[in-house]
C-alpha cells in the first residue's frame, strides 16, 4: 500500500482510477488512466504488464484492495492507494 503523498514523489507513476467513467470524468488523478474494476480483474493481460508496477484506487480504497490482492495473485505487480480518490481530496 501507498499514501497519496508517497505517490507524489514517484516519477512517472502508473496510475489506473477503477471508479465508474461518470466518477472519472469529473475528478481523478492527472496521470490515471480509467479502467473498470471488473475489465482490470478479468482481462489484465490487455492493460498490465508483469514488469511494471501499477498503483490502483477506488473512491474509498475497499474495492481497489480486493483488486490488488487478485492482481497480486496472477503475479502483477499493483499496489493500493490508502482511502482511495476520497483520501487525495482531503
Amino acid at each position: 500500500m501507498i499514501t497519496w503523498s508517497e505517490l507524489d514523489k514517484i516519477d512517472s507513476p502508473n496510475v489506473i482510477d477503477i471508479r465508474s467513467n461518470n466518477q472519472f470524468i469529473i475528478s481523478h488523478y492527472p496521470k490515471a488512466r480509467n479502467i473498470s474494476s471488473t475489465e482490470l480483474s478479468i482481462k489484465p493481460e490487455k492493460y498490465l504488464n508483469r514488469k511494471e508496477t501499477y498503483y490502483i484506487y477506488c473512491q474509498s480504497g475497499v474495492t481497489s484492495t480486493k483488486i490488488c490482492q487478485v492482481l497480486n495473485k496472477k503475479n502483477y505487480n499493483v499496489v493500493n492507494i490508502i482511502g482511495g480518490y476520497q483520501a487525495k481530496k482531503l
